[in-house]
């Protein structure tokens, strides 16, 4: 039972599985209530398709609320980005792949523009981005004239576009079967690796029936997950929205864990005035996270229109509290310093399933409101009693990996306090040397 605890890299009891037990337990639940709807092909690749914007804010989101401030803009910055896009294609003749580049560009922009207010004036994200929201979907009506656009079809791709039918027909999608055998083999490398690397350093291993345990259960789920998104309804595949959703998630995983500018957002926002000491630019930290939100709202934005084919006046309304949601069940601190991308992801797909499977039993829209207030109240509530009781919370069990590296529960704990020093003469734990 001890081995079978550290089947996913946690010690603890199973409340500390947290939010990814409840994500299992809400798909069980509505696949039950809703006779089998819930993870039918044609509504597991509708999920994708509907939510894969939001899950793309929270990625930003979490890196704000990271550092300790939040963005109240990223719905509005998305729609001016939009009728931006629109209009150049419609009006200004760009081609699709143009208008893309334009629309990250004037992300980037408005980017930097709220990160030199918080970074460098220094008035508070919350301000700065309150003024956003006002000042950015003021832009979209006014730009657009409070008309919708349409977009063309190259560009639609993005939004409501599949992976294509490739080679022989066997009733499915090649090309998402394949993508499932990849994703199982990266599993089985990636754990054959962390073995090889802990006997090297000659740490304590798990017994080799536990590896090989838990390379069948994820890559049984990756198989069965890409067999339903694989036998949907003919045309249809995994979308594309997916698939740049899917490689966002590895690369801000890899940039929050594994790089330099990572370990200082953890370190500024666990605590500023330690990292400051230490040599870490908060300045730079701070302009940095603001921006790249910005940068994900304009593709958010981008994919939300391919998917409607139209640029409209009240795009991105609501889609801030959703991300900030999604981040927040995901585990993250109201403080600052704790948080992860998967935990936000997992956040965001448990409000995604539970608004779907309520969708699918025709429940009023005002009572999937309240009933989602109430999942993101309890769920904060529990990690933060959690953490009072000196349990970990469900962040700390997610983030905590086999090398002993990472983010960990403890805000401090990005700060190792040389010579027994208190926490605020700590140093981050990668510029010790």
């Amino acid at each position: 039972m001890r081995d079978l605890k550290r089947l996913f890299g946690g010690g603890g009891s199973l409340k500390q599985f947290g939010i990814l037990g409840a994500l299992v337990v809400i798909i069980i639940f509505f696949q039950i209530w809703t006779g089998g709807k819930t993870l039918q092909p044609g509504n597991i690749i509708n999920i994708v398709q509907q939510y894969s914007y939001i899950l793309i804010l929270a990625i930003g989101m979490v890196m704000v609320i990271i550092a300790g401030h939040i963005d109240l803009s990223v719905g509005s910055v998305a729609a001016f980005t939009g009728i931006i896009v629109a209009l150049a294609m419609k009006d200004w003749n760009f081609p699709w792949w143009a208008a893309i580049i334009l629309g990250l560009v004037v992300g980037g922009l408005i980017g930097v523009w709220q990160g030199f207010w918080v970074a460098y004036i220094g008035v508070p994200a919350f301000i700065v981005t309150l003024a956003g929201m006002l000042i950015w979907r003021g832009g979209n009506q006014f730009i657009g004239d409070s008309a919708t656009v349409p977009v063309g079809t190259g560009f639609q791709v993005i939004g409501k576009g599949y992976l294509p039918e490739v080679g022989p027909n066997f009733g499915l999608n090649n090309l998402t079967m394949l993508l499932g055998i990849l994703v199982v083999v990266i599993l089985i490398a990636l754990e054959v690796r962390g073995r090889r690397t802990r006997n090297i350093m000659r740490a304590s291993s798990e017994p080799i029936w536990l590896s090989v345990l838990r390379v069948v259960i994820l890559g049984g789920v990756v198989l069965v997950a890409a067999y339903l998104f694989a036998t949907g309804r003919v045309g249809t595949s995994f979308p594309v929205s997916g698939i740049i959703l899917a490689v966002l998630v590895v690369a801000y995983s890899f940039l929050t864990n594994k790089t330099t500018i990572g370990r200082h957002i953890y370190a500024v926002g666990g605590n500023k005035h330690a990292a400051e000491l230490s040599g870490v630019n908060s300045k730079r930290v701070n302009f940095f996270v603001m921006m790249n939100m910005s940068v994900l709202a304009a593709l958010a934005g981008m994919i939300f229109v391919a998917r409607s084919q139209a640029s409209g006046p009240f795009d991105g309304t609501g889609w801030e509290l959703d991300a900030i949601a999604a981040v927040f069940i995901g585990g993250a601190a109201v403080s600052g310093g704790i948080g992860t991308v998967a935990g936000s992801i997992i956040g965001g797909l448990v409000m995604a399933v539970l608004s779907n499977g309520l969708a699918l039993k025709g429940i009023q829209s005002d009572l999937v409101q309240i009933i989602k207030g109430l999942v993101l109240l309890i769920a904060v509530g529990v990690d933060v009693y959690n953490k009072s009781q000196g349990r970990p919370s469900i962040i700390g069990l997610m983030t905590r990996n086999k090398g002993g590296q990472g983010p960990t529960d403890d805000a401090t704990s990005a700060l190792v306090t040389p010579g027994g020093g208190t926490p605020d003469t700590a140093v981050p734990a990668d510029l010790k040397n």
